[in-house]
């Protein structure tokens, strides 16, 4: 595993670990803002693995369709971030 995967597995690691906090500040019934503090952190610390993991695709996977010449795979790709993006709107 690449050195930047790993980095990208140890967050979400360190997600789950947050949100198994989350669960338990729920179970021990503690004040609402306090748990929300919380759930604001793992929904930052997502969107951080979401935009490395983006950056990602858009640096190997879509270049290396671009490179290629080949229309298909790069509209393929396209298409890809297109329905990902649509999706998010929903």
């Amino acid at each position: 595993m690449s050195d930047k995967n790993n980095a990208k597995v140890n967050r979400l690691n360190r997600i789950a670990g947050q949100v198994r906090g989350v669960a338990q500040m729920v179970e021990d019934d503690r004040y609402c803002i306090d748990i929300l503090h919380q759930i604001q952190a793992v929904k930052s610390a997502l969107a951080k693995v979401e935009t490395q993991v983006l950056k990602d695709h858009a640096a190997c996977c879509v270049a290396e369709a671009i490179a290629s010449g080949d229309e298909g795979e790069q509209r393929e790709k396209f298409q890809e971030l297109v329905d990902l993006l649509e999706r998010t709107r929903k």
